[in-house]
């Protein structure tokens, strides 16, 4: 198996009302959140909005500069990013900002190595980690001259191997096609089953609105809504105010219903939109059905 699963606590990360600034400019304002074991967060905003700031508070690559981040109980001023790093796996979105090794195999054995495994894991683990992830094939490949979809799968593996407790992935589905989003669905199902902490940060409102158990609306550096999924990336004011699109199915309810078809705003797939448009059409049968009844009488 790939990952032990071995936390009980639930709160991983608890961010409470940090600020962060580059060079004077705000980029993070007030903001605070948690992360908990075996639920799947989506971190959603337009560019610029502050999530790849955030996500690396999560680990200590950045320090809050008022407020504070604490990792499984740890201040992240207090620790530091090696310690850190152990806990809180970080996928960020361009690979050859991660990559660095000379082979697949090497790139995947490295972080554990780091942290002092031993040798017999270390093999062990490697063998298992590019069997589930496909990549077998390339281990004595430079990671360079695989695709960009490889390239990122490079990336997880490296991460998956030494077991975090929290994995966090930074634009995972961008530049990918169907089916690795689909794989890529998968695999965070299995993680959020070991009672991993998974943080997606994504434009892809389509693999949020399928996957994350919350969602947290990041504008301008401040929270702009935090909460289940559903319900927030189908109101379409507050995702126009992020300058976020809704989920396709979504917007077509929105339209529906203001054309006057009563259907739930919190439809994201075409099967929930049917059911929908199959039950505003029983309903308009029996209003019809009763007011024929009521003439004849």
């Amino acid at each position: 198996m790939i990952l032990s699963g071995r936390l009980i606590m639930s709160d991983a990360i608890i961010v409470e009302n940090i600020d962060f600034s580059y060079e004077n400019l705000p980029v993070l304002k007030n903001v605070s959140l948690r992360v908990r074991l075996g639920e799947v967060t989506a971190i959603m905003g337009e560019n610029g909005a502050g999530k790849t700031t955030l996500i690396k508070h999560f680990n200590g690559l950045l320090k809050p500069q008022k407020g504070r981040v604490i990792v499984f109980g740890k201040d992240t001023r207090e620790a530091s990013v090696s310690e850190l790093s152990r806990r809180v796996g970080i996928v960020f979105q361009n690979p050859n900002h991660q990559l660095f090794a000379e082979t697949v195999e090497e790139e995947v054995a490295f972080a554990m190595k780091n942290f002092g495994f031993p040798p017999e894991k270390i093999e062990e683990r490697v063998a298992h980690i590019l069997d589930f992830m496909g990549l077998t094939i390339y281990k004595e490949k430079s990671p360079f001259n695989l695709s960009i979809g490889e390239r990122k799968r490079v990336c997880i593996a490296a991460v998956l191997s030494y077991d975090p407790d929290v994995i966090v992935f930074d634009e995972p589905t961008a530049g990918q096609d169907h089916q690795s989003k689909l794989k890529l669905r998968r695999l965070i199902e299995e993680l959020k089953s070991r009672r991993k902490g998974i943080v997606v940060v994504t434009h892809d409102v389509e693999f949020a609105a399928l996957l994350a158990d919350k969602v947290v609306i990041l504008s301008k550096g401040r929270v702009l809504a935090e909460g289940p999924t559903r319900p927030i990336i189908t109101m379409y004011e507050l995702m126009r105010n992020a300058r976020l699109s809704m989920p396709q199915i979504a917007l077509v309810a929105h339209l529906l219903k203001k054309k006057g078809l009563q259907v739930r705003n919190t439809v994201v797939t075409p099967e929930e939109l049917a059911v929908e448009l199959i039950r505003f059409k029983s309903l308009k049968e029996e209003a019809h059905n009763d007011e024929q009844n009521a003439t004849r009488r």
